[in-house]
């Protein structure tokens, strides 16, 4: 059973390498968790709670296909109006990731101005692929107090959702969620890794909607104006 899990994962982790060839050099393509499901998902749940939010809404099946495509255009047209995120297509979702270099001054939760307008880009995509929810999530690096730190990574990701209202996205669509110093990306022990993991990440799965769309098998690009 393990070396049937390590053959899919293997398979999907090549399969991940093409398609992101024919995708926007900004977008990184990554399939996980519904094929391989079992163990092998929950590790990736543990391992990184973006990851987690989007396991945990997918559908999979067919359905599961017709999202994924759904997303894939949706993640190509984000890299397009974003110069300063990195864009990866993960399951049937999105993950944006910003990092605090670009999103705050040290030790701080207000948005830069070269922030808001790049935030501003994104909510013209947002607004055009209006039947997805939000899931904002903050991070820190593990330098302070771990209480502290808590608390900074939730008002970055509340930085980051009031802008995006104070721009029209809809407050029923945004969920905020600070993860402090638990949820790291790159090794703690050096300012390259820390820098990696004081981030904002946006994670963008199907709502409601556009699930039961999917599963009636409609075609998805007609939603999109």
């Amino acid at each position: 059973m393990k070396n049937l899990i390590l053959i899919v994962v293997l398979a999907l982790f090549f399969s991940s390498l093409n398609l992101s060839c024919n995708a926007s050099r900004k977008v990184k393509g990554a399939i996980i968790g519904a094929v391989v499901g079992g163990s092998t998902g929950a590790l990736i749940t543990k391992k990184n709670k973006a990851a987690g939010i989007i396991l945990g809404a997918g559908v999979g099946g067919a359905a599961g296909a017709i999202i994924g495509n759904y997303m894939d255009k949706q993640a190509r047209d984000i890299a397009d109006d974003l110069e300063q995120a990195h864009v990866e297509r993960v399951g049937e979702g999105i993950v944006v990731i910003f990092d605090s270099g670009l999103l705050f001054d040290f030790d701080s939760y207000a948005l830069r101005g070269a922030t808001r307008d790049n935030l501003s880009q994104l909510v013209t995509t947002l607004q055009k692929y209006d039947d997805t929810q939000l899931n904002i999530l903050g991070h820190t690096d593990n330098v302070g107090d771990r209480n502290y730190n808590q608390a900074l990574s939730l008002n970055r990701a509340q930085s980051v959702e009031s802008f995006l209202v104070e721009r029209g996205i809809a407050a029923n669509r945004l969920q905020k969620l600070g993860y402090g110093e638990t949820d790291p990306i790159a090794d703690n022990d050096s300012e390259e890794g820390r820098q990696q993991n004081r981030r904002v990440e946006i994670v963008i799965v199907a709502n409601d909607d556009l699930k039961d769309a999917a599963r009636q098998g409609q075609d998805l690009g007609t939603l999109v104006p």
